[in-house]
């Protein structure tokens, strides 16, 4: 490394954000940037490591060490050629990913001030994008012509590495424009569509076909290819089924995200099919990354106030003895939408809807749960405690995760990747599928 002792003296420092104030007010880019001086002191921080568990937590292999040190002395294009080696969309990853890196780096580890592995990988496929290293090269063909079935991560990433080795690629998907959760979960205040829309024309360029709007049935495949590769991820969402259900203002939480995305890329809805939180109390139900989405959205669309519920016990801060390295640490995570205002609590289980005459949801009946360590190891027992009450609400958004897909029997010309193999897991690790789907592809079809 060009300055090993660096750690030593060089603390953390993150982007930060926009104000509060500032950023309720529109859905821009949440996060700020470094400038280019500062970013470089943070890339020297990396202690270059003899076992690198950052490279080895990381889905996608991501050598980090080595690109951490060519940004230090200021070798963007070299930072970003051994970035985009492993990584194929690192400017999503770089604004989304939850840092698996960053959990198993030596200095989070050892004083919890890890390398800010994330946005330095973000800013060096900015400035990659800005300099013009991002190029375009459109391969060889080898005659062979693969069928990628959804645009989301998995696909996306299957369909360069395909397109890469010479393959005619036809990526087909039932929405509007490329680019699944990416694009119609995450909001814009995380990932600006724009950023999808750029790397987007570059898959164009390079000679992958796209052909949205085509709702494709699995079982009846498009004739003419060699191979496809099924990446339809979880389109279905895990339910809550107690009484009052049918009840006005419940909504799975992708109604509103998917929607308000929409709204933003310009499409219009009728007023009685919007789903928004103006001038309402919103009840978020579950604690993950979609309900602080949602908490996010509701602010920016003007609610009058945001209340989180979550099942499960409140984890501890910072560090939690009961899932030491290398497990992933279950600590309490605040989100740039928590900050923004959001009442959060956790052991609560709901147990009905409640609705007036006009059967619009009014609030929930939640109750606290105790949970109980299980004697033989395992998911501890959850113990209904009797206390009861009503969180009132005027819309209740459901963020339960989703449900794995059940894949039917395929030939064996057809691979599963992504989510629609594994279930719900994260951007980073559809995108790992996708390259290793397209791996074995190419090995299928070679023989």
């Amino acid at each position: 490394m060009g300055n090993p002792k660096a750690f030593l003296t060089i603390h953390r420092q993150e982007a930060g954000h926009r104000p509060v104030h500032d950023r309720i007010a529109d859905f821009g880019e949440v996060e700020q940037t470094l400038n280019s001086h500062d970013r470089k002191l943070q890339a020297s921080r990396c202690m270059d490591c003899g076992v690198p568990f950052c490279h080895w937590a990381c889905p996608l292999g991501n050598k980090q060490p080595e690109w951490q040190d060519a940004l230090y002395k200021g070798k963007w294009e070299e930072a970003y050629k051994l970035l985009n080696a492993t990584n194929d969309f690192p400017e999503f990853t770089g604004r989304i990913c939850p840092a698996l890196c960053e959990k198993s780096c030596v200095l989070n580890l050892s004083c919890e001030e890890p390398v800010t592995i994330r946005e330095n990988e973000c800013a060096i496929t900015e400035a990659a994008f800005r300099e013009g290293y991002v190029k375009v090269r459109v391969p060889e063909r080898n005659g062979k012509k693969v069928a990628v079935i959804g645009a989301g991560p998995s696909g996306l990433a299957a369909a360069n590495q395909l397109n890469r080795k010479g393959y005619s690629v036809t990526l087909f998907d039932k929405n509007e424009a490329p680019g699944g959760l990416l694009r119609y979960g995450i909001p814009n205040f995380k990932l600006n569509k724009k950023i999808i829309d750029r790397r987007m024309e570059v898959l164009k360029a390079e000679g992958i076909e796209f052909k949205m709007g085509s709702s494709i049935d699995v079982t009846k495949l498009p004739a003419g290819f060699d191979a496809y590769c099924i990446c339809t991820g979880t389109p279905t969402a895990r339910d809550l089924s107690i009484p009052g259900r049918e009840l006005k203002g419940v909504h799975f939480a992708l109604e509103m995200l998917s929607q308000q995305n929409r709204i933003l890329a310009g499409m219009k809805f009728p007023e009685d099919q919007l789903v928004t939180a103006k001038g309402k109390k919103v009840l978020v139900i579950g604690g993950g990354d979609t309900g602080s989405d949602c908490i996010g959205t509701s602010h920016r669309q003007g609610a009058v106030s945001v209340t989180q519920i979550e099942i499960m016990p409140k984890p501890p801060v910072c560090h939690n003895p009961a899932t030491p390295w290398p497990m992933w640490p279950i600590i309490l995570k605040t989100t740039t939408s928590h900050e923004e205002g959001c009442e959060r609590r956790w052991s609560l289980t709901s147990n009905k809807f409640i609705g007036n005459k006009e059967g619009k949801v009014t609030g929930v009946e939640v109750e606290e749960v105790e949970w109980i360590p299980n004697p033989e190891g395992g998911k501890p027992d959850m113990k209904l405690t009797g206390k009861k009450e009503i969180i009132k609400a005027d819309i209740v958004l459901l963020a339960l995760g989703f449900l794995k897909p059940q894949q039917p029997e395929f030939e064996k010309n057809v691979f599963v990747a992504g989510d629609a193999a594994s279930g719900a897991s994260l951007v980073v690790r559809a995108i790992d599928s996708g390259r290793k789907v397209a791996q074995d592809i190419d090995n299928f079809l070679k023989k």
